[in-house]
């Protein structure tokens, strides 16, 4: 009787049919993902678009610090009234439309003692010094409106925050009043995105908070998807052509058996 073993082209159908399982894998993962993404980014317009069409109310009072979260607070239209700390401002790197340059905030001594960190707007290089800008930075007290904002907490994807050699890289609230000798309890847990009538002279440069996000995640999660069945096919074909491979074998094996 002749045994029949697995032959190298076996071996190498049978990993080809495991990487694909494995790829299968990867990509229905990967799908998922896409799909809550795609949940979050259309919540995160919905939001956005609420909050452009209600009307600005006062910022959150201490009491309220506690509970305010993403769902109920980010990019609320708010307005605050205070001293603006000008000499403690804080530079923060930034790209916009109008090109690279910093974003300038600064503390808002609100009456009731707290602060709360004001991103007053862009500014580029030729306006980073705040003698370049005086004009916007009058010694009275302030109304000012735009967008609460969450903190950015630890820095940029790819840089870390150096408050030591002032470099900053993200709108971090609580690392930017410690490092200006503000009271991080009398801190507000967020910040405001200043609008476009803040500030006389033309600098900084308010209102330009991105509000239109794409949104290309149903689309990745069809690609994905796509993928996932196509590894399937694969395996399939894989399959099929092996066995088509071997039935000659397999009719000779019992030729020899029955001769």
């Amino acid at each position: 009787m002749t045994q029949i073993t697995a032959t190298p082209t076996k071996w190498r159908m049978l990993f080809s049919v495991a990487f694909l399982l494995l790829a299968c894998g990867s990509f229905l993962l990967l799908g998922n993902w896409q799909v809550k993404r795609l949940s979050w980014k259309q919540d995160l317009i919905a939001r956005v678009e609420a909050g452009q069409q209600a009307p600005a109310v006062p910022v959150p009072v201490r009491s309220q610090w506690p509970a305010i979260d993403v769902e109920h607070y980010e990019y609320r239209k708010v307005c605050a009234d205070g001293l603006m700390l000008h000499e403690q401002e804080t530079l923060v790197q930034a790209s916009t439309r109008l090109g690279s340059g910093s974003w300038v905030l600064t503390p808002l001594h609100s009456p009731d003692g707290s602060f709360i960190l004001i991103n007053r707007g862009f500014v580029d290089v030729a306006h980073r010094v705040p003698e370049s800008r005086s004009a916007s930075q009058p010694p009275i007290p302030v109304h000012v409106c735009g967008l609460l904002r969450l903190p950015e907490p630890r820095g940029a994807v790819l840089r870390r925050n150096d408050p030591t050699n002032g470099r900053w890289y993200s709108r971090d609230v609580m690392a930017i009043a410690a490092t200006r000798g503000l009271p991080v309890v009398d801190v507000a847990p967020y910040f405001i995105d200043a609008d476009a009538h803040q500030n006389t002279g033309g600098w900084p440069v308010g209102g330009l908070t991105i509000l239109k996000f794409y949104n290309g995640h149903l689309l990745n999660a069809i690609i994905w998807y796509t993928l996932a069945l196509a590894s399937v096919v694969g395996i399939v074909v894989l399959i099929r052509y092996e066995r088509a491979l071997a039935e000659p074998t397999h009719n000779r094996a019992i030729s020899d058996v029955q001769k």
